[in-house]
């Protein structure tokens, strides 16, 4: 199956909007929330699982599979879908993000980054053409240019040669894969919280004539207001026809604004990383299961969820999980968490479709 993204429905009261994104592992249903499998697996679910709570695309991490267990031997293995037993879309990040989140460990250059492993202490050396190499190797279905994504709060001057190097990138990276069959490649938009740098960085990429597009750098500490102000520009400039990935954004009411401003597809470790630290999610917010109010509470987490831990489970069993320490505990409420994401998106495609 080829690469086409197809819109099913606009809204007529936002820019939300329903489509279906086709890949050679499948389609997804857009809006979509993809769960982050940051070393080629979700942490606590087996493939099984995610296919059970309607996760259609998953998230790996190009940065951190790198390193372990490298490239050579996920090809050998006949690429990442294979080596985890995945057989719908994967989405594969550039190690951008590290530039970020691994401050300490890197140094940015014109010619790319300078990483020491946080595994071993190694240095590697990551280019745009070399990131795009490691992501063929995977057999990734979409894959990410390198870019530079910037702190908040940073000084202009900071942000715009950002953009700029963002840029470089990804006419280095189109120019890379322009000659031979390989994974999709996306675009990816930066420009921190600044109005006229996140217009240029849209305008530059989109120019540029990639098949999707991702919009980074937010979500990185600034106000919903700030971040819904960027994203509105962004998705003013980008094409229409073309699907929009706003990375790492992932609370509901983030998540559920960026649909109306034309948002596809979203990824972020918070559901996750919520679960592990005994945190479930309703459409109220997050509440802790290590609460002393649901030590007797023989009810589960979400009556309304169809997911295996609601339908299995009483939220003081689960809480008691939790404090005895076991990986089930982890496990439910992880499921559950995926499921809320699902569940919230279906609804809102069903309700872009209906216009309610």
């Amino acid at each position: 199956m080829a690469f086409k993204f197809e819109i099913l429905k606009k809204s007529n009261k936002s820019k939300a909007r329903v489509g279906k994104l086709h890949t050679p592992h499948g389609v997804v249903n857009t809006p979509a929330f993809l769960p982050v499998g940051t070393q080629g697996t979700v942490k606590t679910m087996s493939p099984r699982n995610l296919e059970e709570i309607g996760a259609e695309m998953i998230l790996c991490n190009t940065y951190h599979l790198l390193l372990r267990p490298g490239p050579e031997l996920i090809k050998q293995a006949g690429g990442l879908h294979k080596f985890m037993n995945w057989n719908r879309p994967v989405l594969t990040d550039s190690g951008g993000f590290q530039v970020f989140s691994l401050a300490h460990m890197r140094k940015v250059k014109d010619d790319g980054v300078e990483f020491t492993s946080h595994v071993d202490g190694t240095k590697h050396f990551l280019t745009p053409e070399k990131v795009l190499e490691v992501q063929a190797a995977f057999g990734s279905d979409i894959m990410m240019p390198l870019d530079e994504c910037t702190p908040y709060p940073c000084e202009k001057k900071l942000v715009k040669e950002a953009v700029e190097r963002t840029t470089k990138w990804a006419k280095q990276s189109k120019s890379s894969v322009s000659s031979r069959q390989s994974p999709v490649l996306f675009g990816i938009i930066q420009g921190g919280v600044y109005k006229d740098l996140r217009k240029q960085s849209a305008k530059e990429i989109a120019n540029l004539d990639f098949p999707g597009y991702a919009i980074g750098g937010l979500s990185v500490g600034e106000p919903q207001a700030e971040m819904f102000d960027m994203l509105d520009a962004v998705t003013e400039i980008l094409p229409d026809d073309k699907p929009r990935h706003l990375m790492g954004v992932g609370f509901a009411q983030d998540i559920l604004g960026a649909v109306k401003l034309g948002a596809d597809l979203f990824d972020c470790v918070i559901p996750t990383r919520l679960a592990r630290h005994g945190s479930f999610l309703t459409y109220e917010g997050k509440e802790s299961i290590r609460q002393a109010k649901f030590e007797k509470d023989f009810t589960p987490i979400d009556p309304e969820c169809d997911c295996y831990a609601c339908k299995n489970f009483t939220k003081a069993y689960i809480r008691h999980l939790f404090w005895a320490r076991e990986i089930l505990a982890m496990q439910l409420l992880t499921t559950h968490n995926l499921r809320f994401y699902m569940r919230m998106l279906a609804k809102a495609r069903e309700e872009i479709l209906a216009e309610t």
